[in-house]
């Protein structure tokens, strides 16, 4: 699956944290810190709605023992 592959390291986040960040004001440092709060709350709830859908997914297509044998 494409999606489980490593993304290449210049994505975005990577640059993030490579930039220099003397030049901000403390209120400047506060937005930033409050945009990446709310990138982070975003990534977590895709990642929470992509593990449920694998979830559903595998126990869809999951080999499950034959009913009514035995009975």
């Amino acid at each position: 699956m494409e999606d489980d592959l490593p993304r290449p390291r210049s994505d975005a986040a990577s640059l993030l944290g490579k930039e220099v960040l003397d030049s901000y004001s403390q209120a400047e440092l506060l937005e930033r810190i409050a945009l990446l709060e709310a990138e982070i709350a975003r990534v977590k709830a895709h990642h929470a709605r992509a593990a449920d859908h694998r979830k559903l997914a595998e126990s869809l297509f999951s080999k499950r023992p034959p009913t009514g044998q035995g009975d």
